[in-house]
């Protein structure tokens, strides 16, 4: 059983009889004599897509899941309903957009290493990698020598998603997007 000191961004645990995955930890150590040092925890239930914080000590104890990651291929999406391939075993299975959640905006054809969290042959929820590239479908018209400004302007991207971009970019231009803040990194 994993303690709260032991946890890494992605880890799966039982709270509460539910499994959840750790979605940000932060370390609080502190300054006075005897103090513990906290861990406060955002951790995500992969049922109900439920946000959940926690504060504990370093030996709090969490329940051990037995589930396994697999590597999936994104095929198409239907209507709400998005299909995926096991690239283990080759089955084909659908998931409903509702349950997908946030990680639809990332979703392309072309995507590698998306991973399916599965427990008791169920499919709990996905991974996407950190950062991908997506296409700009949509924005201002860019300005000239705006480039040497910081400002930004907003851009919708090929699969729906809005980031803020510097002003200098223009659609039909592909960016890195870091997945787990949804906002621009750099040019692709």
């Amino acid at each position: 059983m994993p303690t709260a000191s032991e946890l890494k961004n992605g880890s799966v645990v039982q709270v509460n009889g539910q499994p959840h995955a750790v979605e940000r930890i932060q370390v609080q150590t502190p300054s006075a004599r005897g103090g513990a040092t906290l861990y406060k925890i955002r951790f995500r239930n992969l049922v109900d897509k439920q946000k959940t914080d926690r504060a504990c000590k370093g030996d709090d104890m969490f329940g051990d899941i037995d589930f396994q990651r697999r590597e999936v291929q994104f095929l198409f999406r239907q209507g709400d309903a998005c299909t995926f391939m096991d690239l283990t075993d080759y089955s084909q299975f659908t998931l409903e957009a509702e349950t997908i959640g946030d990680v639809l905006l990332y979703l392309t054809e072309d995507l590698e290493g998306i991973l399916a969290l599965i427990a008791d042959d169920r499919v709990l929820g996905l991974e996407v990698p950190s950062a991908v590239e997506l296409d700009i479908a949509e924005t201002a018209p860019s300005m000239r020598g705006a480039s040497a400004t910081a400002r930004t302007k907003a851009a919708t991207l090929s699969t729906g998603l809005v980031v803020q971009i510097p002003e200098y970019l223009a659609p039909g231009e592909r960016i890195r997007v870091d997945t787990r803040e949804a906002r621009y990194l750099a040019r692709a």
